[in-house]
């Protein structure tokens, strides 16, 4: 059993990937099974993965990043494609904005890594993959829809949002999004030797830029506007690098 291209939905995506159809597939790795489908779309071999199952059930922090990651390459997958919902730092990137991540912060201090019986430094100076960043525009292109080129992912643990101190601080170092996934992706894909990129969706300015009160439902509610976007354009990515030599 193989496939092309790996393509994981968060929050508001995954059920959307999974209402694509496929067959329902079970790989087993030393850090746990992982459930995902497999779906044959123009040609293309795609294994579709929701980051916190069906239903929205996993949080962030038990998410099993590195059965993820083992499960893709044992299917060997070269290239993977993800979706985050995140807050936005920046007051002009409000809800619907896409971006292609390029560099990440991670502030989740969750230790994640393929290699605790090995010694192995992987280098990180394009913490996401150029390649499939580029496959993210090309795509946007092709629809008609705006990406952002580049975007600071800056990763914090979770499942709370985080407070305006720390958005203030977060913004000082750098960061352009904030979320809870991204960068614990990019270091176990980065490890398993996958190509990796990520679509950011903005769903809300992040803590202390509005009078609001953050929640669960607003990011809902714009992944739900967003969502098909999404699925669109990796789709269209994923022709892109499986096409690739």
């Amino acid at each position: 059993m193989r496939a092309d291209v790996g393509v994981i939905g968060g929050t508001g995506v995954g059920d959307k990937l999974a209402a694509l159809g496929g067959v329902p597939v079970h790989v087993p790795t030393e850090d746990g099974m992982i459930r995902g489908r497999l779906l044959t779309h123009n040609g293309v071999r795609l294994f579709l993965l929701s980051r916190h199952s069906s239903g929205h059930k996993v949080p962030p922090h038990h998410v099993n990043y590195r059965a993820m990651a083992l499960a893709l390459k044992a299917l060997g997958i070269k290239h993977c494609l993800s979706t985050a919902a995140v807050g936005s730092v920046r007051s002009e990137w409000g809800p619907g904005t896409l971006v292609a991540c390029s560099d990440f912060l991670d502030f989740t201090y969750r230790n994640i890594t393929l290699f605790d019986r090995t010694v192995v430094h992987r280098d990180f100076s394009e913490p996401f993959s150029k390649a499939v960043r580029d496959a993210i525009l090309r795509s946007g292109q092709t629809l008609d829809l705006a990406i952002q080129p580049e975007g600071v992912y800056l990763s914090s643990n979770g499942p709370r949002y985080e407070t305006p101190q720390e958005i203030d601080t977060f913004r000082a170092l750098g960061g352009d999004l904030v979320g809870m996934t991204a960068a614990s992706e990019a270091i176990t894909m980065r490890e398993a030797e996958i190509e990796y990129g990520c679509l950011a969706i903005v769903t809300n300015l992040a803590a202390g830029m509005t009078s609001d009160e953050l929640n669960h439902e607003e990011v809902v509610d714009e992944m739900n506007r967003s969502g098909e976007k999404a699925v669109k354009i990796l789709l269209n990515a994923s022709q892109l690098l499986a096409a690739a030599p």
